[in-house]
């Protein structure tokens, strides 16, 4: 995704509003870093949609309060596949 820097942070910015998304999926979806996108939408984003930047990193924080949530139901999923294969041998 070569373009403008300010198009993509707003491209990036909404996208994450629009999918209520990680950071982590927005780079993914858009084949690039999540650095870049990190930087686009909490440094580039606020100077040019303010209004944009401020929704984005409600969803972003709500992300970050979530993420113990995630990580423990990724948790689960493993060690439930896990047992279902041991008990298919």
């Amino acid at each position: 995704m070569r373009s403008q820097p300010n198009d993509r942070a707003v491209m990036l910015g909404t996208y994450i509003l629009e999918n209520r998304t990680t950071v982590r999926a927005a780079a993914k979806q858009f084949g690039i870093s999540k650095s870049t996108v990190h930087k686009d939408v909490s440094e580039r984003l606020p100077h040019i949609r303010p209004e944009l930047a401020e929704a984005v990193h409600a969803v972003l924080l709500r992300n970050k309060q979530e993420r113990h949530i995630r990580g423990g139901m990724a948790t689960k999923r493993k060690y439930a596949l896990l047992a279902e294969h041991r008990g298919k041998q």
